[in-house]
């Protein structure tokens, strides 16, 4: 009788299963990809300026970003990483701002990758290398050049960083959750829920600022608010971040068929927008395939507050800008 009792209570139990796969399956390997892809730009930057040859390594390694953007937690976080990553959105336009100061002065920082690790946020990573690789007009002379080099170096260095802190103790101390003397989580909710965490917010992330910026409102949409405009990768930013958590959601839980069936269903509305650029929205038949995009962007996070939250024994009680 006692056994049978001990088994109904780990049968209720969620299982800490999810975290390890999660974690081995689809962090781990995520940040690995950014890493190398990172390094293949930076590597590429040290011996070509030229923004048509740059621009490959510069698409591979933001496609490597939006594969793990959405986890914002431990040695992301650290330093303002991500945001020294992604510094996006960016209202006020400090970054270009911030940029054309440095190429008008030819600010030293911008020759030293060393020095340039303590620049802004809003000068360093993906999206001020847009703004090089996709200037509104050409650059010339030596010194943006020389900032491409120093702003891909920065970037690799920083994937690395991040990289080496999960691989370095705290993956260890998810997989590790509740263990005597781990003290970033002392449960296996707390794992879960951090992880949990992850994915909510990276939903909302997808509505509300890839998708509800530029979409504005029926009467005045706002296609400069787009994401990546100058590269035009706006749409297809939001096709592989809903990928990247489809694949994060299926790790946690990959019984949870109601929320992937509505991933799909957002997936596909994503990939058959008319115009990748969001460019387009100004036509009210384009404006419509977005806004429903985003009715389906909610759906699929609303499936996995209830499906995935319930598997995991975890809810949205929490503050989701504190990651757990």
């Amino acid at each position: 009788m006692r056994a049978m009792i001990l088994a109904g209570l780990l049968l209720a139990t969620p299982a800490l299963a999810d975290v390890p796969t999660a974690v081995t399956d689809h962090i781990l390997p995520g940040y690995a990809n950014f890493t190398e892809t990172a390094a293949g730009l930076a590597m590429m930057a040290e011996t070509t300026c030229a923004p048509d040859q740059l621009r490959p390594a510069w698409n591979a390694a933001f496609d490597a970003w939006l594969g793990i953007a959405h986890i914002r937690l431990g040695p992301v976080e650290d330093e303002g990483r991500a945001l020294a990553i992604a510094f996006w959105p960016d209202p006020k336009g400090m970054g270009a701002k911030q940029q054309a100061a440095m190429i008008a002065g030819m600010d030293p920082m911008g020759l030293d990758p060393v020095a340039f690790r303590q620049a802004s946020v809003a000068v360093r990573g993906l999206m001020a290398m847009e703004r090089l690789l996709y200037p509104e007009a050409p650059l010339t002379g030596d010194y943006p050049c020389a900032l491409m080099a120093t702003t891909a170096a920065d970037l690799a260095q920083t994937a690395r960083d991040v990289q080496a802190g999960w691989e370095g103790g705290f993956a260890d101390a998810v997989l590790t959750a509740g263990a005597d003397g781990n003290t970033r989580f002392l449960s296996e909710v707390e794992a879960r829920q951090a992880l949990f965490t992850q994915l909510i917010t990276g939903i909302e992330f997808v509505k509300e600022s890839r998708i509800a910026r530029p979409l504005g409102t029926f009467d005045a949409p706002r296609p400069d608010r787009a994401e990546a405009k100058a590269s035009g990768r706006a749409g297809r930013n939001i096709v592989l971040s809903l990928t990247a958590l489809r694949d994060y959601a299926a790790a946690l839980d990959p019984d949870a068929v109601t929320t992937l069936a509505a991933f799909d269903r957002a997936i596909a509305s994503a990939a058959a927008l008319p115009d990748p650029t969001l460019a387009g929205i100004t036509d009210p038949a384009a404006w419509l395939k977005l806004e429903i995009l985003g009715q389906q962007v909610q759906a699929a996070q609303d499936a996995a507050v209830t499906e995935i939250g319930d598997a995991l024994g975890v809810g949205v009680g929490f503050n989701a800008a504190d990651g757990d």
